[in-house]
């Protein structure tokens, strides 16, 4: 069977390309060995968010008195949650599904490789091998959870992410091990319903690729909650004895502590998923686990290309998108523009959310750059104080030169909501005085924007 395009996966890289390619007129093919939506839709961003809400009703309701509301003491149903949370995963996929029959994309469910020639084999659930051919090929497989060797996963006592997902029951106490942003926003759903959980993580400080600032807030609020944060810290192993886990941890000052728990979460990221893909027989060139492409993700093989977790950069759902529009508008002749890979938002959805671009300030400075520094706390502001949550704050860094806004921090409520103006300013090189200069409504979180910059010029009028 022909086409003119497959893609191989159906993550938010996979499905967006398909979707791109059908709109451009190609007869197009996607294959996917499990669920439509990839990860993100059905183990990852989607039923994870899901989740978060639901710790996040259930504090109100625990809170209420702060808002002048009288309520019972609510209690975490996990079994509802994680039914819930299955629920949103399911109607995205199914709506995958929509998009992907609106715009005449042929669905293939099977395992695929592929082969030399422009040809790809798929198997499907009963063994049955069929090949079909393409001379435009997208590989977009993904990555899943990465297994350590002194952190083995039973998928009971040591799990990763998806069977952090739909835990059949609340355990009593959990040792996270990684504080990126899945192992933090575990560690924070978890602790939020009742959980005694312990984070740890081998660098100094937690969300590791974060502003310095930003991650000494979402410390001190996770300790706040009761969560025990380990930093410099790292677990040499797990001896499991019953239904108990002992986790042997380093701290920061090399001795060992002890941590009893019923459940360990390995979080220490992502492999790609490659194995069994045909590479070797292709001949695609791969450079530590990562598929190697250009700026259009045209591999070294001719016809082949690939996007997302697979290759280098960000791995990030957003970026896996925005691969897919470039990679494919270049197939259909077009002359995309290059992906900004100084310009991608990071999201982190705990409380308080975390949402950040461009450069750390401790990264400026390395970069030689002379700066100058904003920063507003929402404690200032009235839209968060009114709201009942004013932890956190926006900083800007600003290039002193230039006045253009080299990197962005928020942290704070519903600050992954307002990340998308700053990318935008910076996409289009707007300076710092040009984006304080736009009226910001008020009373809004995004005031705090305005006021960072204008700190940064010493000129503030609420900081």
């Amino acid at each position: 069977m022909n086409y003119d395009l497959i893609v191989i996966g159906s993550g938010p890289g996979g499905y967006v390309a398909a979707v791109k390619a059908a709109q451009c007129g190609m007869k197009t093919a996607v294959v996917e060995r499990e669920n439509l939506g990839g990860i993100c839709l059905n183990w990852g961003c989607i039923p994870t968010k899901a989740l978060l809400k639901s710790a996040q009703v259930y504090n109100y309701i625990n809170h209420a008195a702060n808002y002048g509301v009288s309520a019972q003491p609510a209690e975490a149903d996990i079994a509802a949650m994680v039914q819930r949370s299955r629920g949103v995963a399911e109607t995205m996929s199914k709506g995958v599904q929509f998009l992907l029959k609106k715009n005449n994309v042929d669905v293939i469910m099977g395992t695929a490789k592929v082969m030399p020639d422009h040809k790809v084999e798929v198997v499907d659930a009963e063994g049955n091998a069929t090949v079909y051919e393409a001379p435009h090929i997208i590989i977009a497989t993904g990555a899943r959870s990465r297994n350590l060797p002194n952190l083995p996963q039973d998928g009971k006592h040591i799990i990763g992410y998806r069977e952090a997902m739909t835990l059949p029951q609340k355990p009593q106490s959990m040792v996270v091990v990684g504080s990126g942003a899945i192992g933090s926003e575990f560690a924070f759903f978890y602790q939020s319903i009742g959980v005694q959980v312990t984070l740890v993580e081998f660098m100094p400080t937690i969300l590791p690729n974060e502003d310095e600032d930003t991650s000494a807030n979402v410390a001190r609020s996770f300790k706040k909650m009761g969560m025990k944060v380990m930093m410099s810290a790292s677990v040499e192993k797990v001896d499991i004895d019953g239904d108990i886990c002992h986790v042997h941890i380093k701290d920061k000052k090399g001795a060992e502590v002890l941590v009893d728990c019923d459940i360990v979460l390995s979080a220490v990221g992502v492999i790609t998923n490659l194995e069994n893909l045909g590479l070797e027989d292709t001949g695609i060139a791969v450079e530590r686990t990562k598929i190697v492409v250009d700026d259009y993700y045209q591999t070294n093989v001719p016809g082949y290309y690939a996007i997302g977790d697979v290759v280098h950069g960000p791995a990030l759902a957003h970026v896996a998108s925005a691969e897919a529009i470039c990679c494919v508008e270049k197939i259909a002749g077009g002359n995309p523009e290059k992906v900004n890979y100084s310009n991608i938002p990071g999201c982190t959805y705990t409380t308080p959310e975390v949402a950040s671009v461009g450069l750390t300030e401790k990264k400026a400075l390395e970069a030689g750059y002379e700066i100058l520094v904003g920063k507003f706390f929402f404690k200032a502001s009235g839209k968060a104080t009114a709201a009942g949550n004013n932890d956190g704050f926006v900083k800007v860094i600003v290039d002193k030169k230039t006045d253009l806004i080299l990197g962005a921090h928020l942290c704070g409520d519903n600050v992954t909501e307002m990340i998308a103006g700053l990318v935008s300013a910076r996409q289009n090189g707007l300076t710092a005085k040009q984006v304080a200069a736009s009226i910001h409504p008020h009373p809004t979180m995004s005031e705090a924007i305005m006021e960072a910059i204008e700190a940064a010029y010493g000129k503030a009028i609420h900081g």
